[in-house]
């Protein structure tokens, strides 16, 4: 009877223990400067994962929001294809580059556009692609505006002295000009938030890879 009641309280000191490891781990990775992509993916499942997660995660909205561009920035990972002249001009980069992408997991449209332009990083070994939160130091996206407003994701070309070559974002020239003019009509969130995504899944990724091969 003592053995069982030890027992149950030391799995009760382990769950306990390993729940505030998960946290603290969590937490760390939310203020890293500068994330690989697999970091990133391991960010996106612990908040996820997280039985207290943090702001703005403990809302009920961007969790759901999160859970949803895992799903859809997977099936890209799974299903999005580079056309063959866009893998060609990549390939053809001799000098290296960064590529700093500016996002957030919460983020509808970076689970669109963030699996194209790893599939694209991934192509040439002489591309290093760095992921940044834009909400976490060192708070780039400050330099980096759209209309005055911190919209993401933004990709940042830098050579190898961090000289910037290019940047782009948030969106493809043709859905920005969608949002923008659903948000000057006034369009109620949802719509665009529908629009939006029958968008990006009509388009499967072709302007993406079109304009972000143009600055290279």
């Amino acid at each position: 009877m003592i053995l069982e009641v030890l027992n149950h309280h030391s799995k009760i000191i382990l769950s306990f223990f390993e729940n505030l490891r998960n946290e603290l781990k969590l937490t760390l990775n939310l203020k890293l400067q500068v994330m690989t992509f697999q970091t990133y993916l391991e960010l996106f499942e612990q908040i996820l994962n997280s039985p207290k997660p943090e702001a703005p995660y403990d809302n009920p909205d961007y969790f759901n929001y999160t859970k949803l561009n895992w799903s859809r920035m997977n099936r890209w990972l799974k299903k999005g294809e580079i056309l063959p002249q866009i893998r060609e001009k990549i390939e053809s980069i001799k000098e290296p580059q960064n590529w700093i992408l500016i996002t957030e997991p919460w983020c509808g449209d970076a689970a669109h556009i963030v699996p194209f332009i790893k599939m694209m990083a991934d192509l040439n070994p002489l591309i290093a692609l760095d992921l940044e939160l834009r909400d976490s130091e060192p708070h780039r996206i400050q330099e980096y505006l759209t209309n005055g407003g911190k919209a993401i994701p933004k990709l940042i070309i830098r050579d190898a002295e961090g000289k910037d070559l290019a940047n782009w974002g948030p969106r493809p020239a043709e859905c920005q000009l969608l949002y923008q003019e659903m948000h000057a009509s006034k369009a109620p969130f949802e719509e665009v938030k529908i629009r939006l995504q029958n968008w990006y899944n009509e388009h499967n990724g072709v302007e993406i890879q079109e304009e972000i091969a143009a600055l290279i």
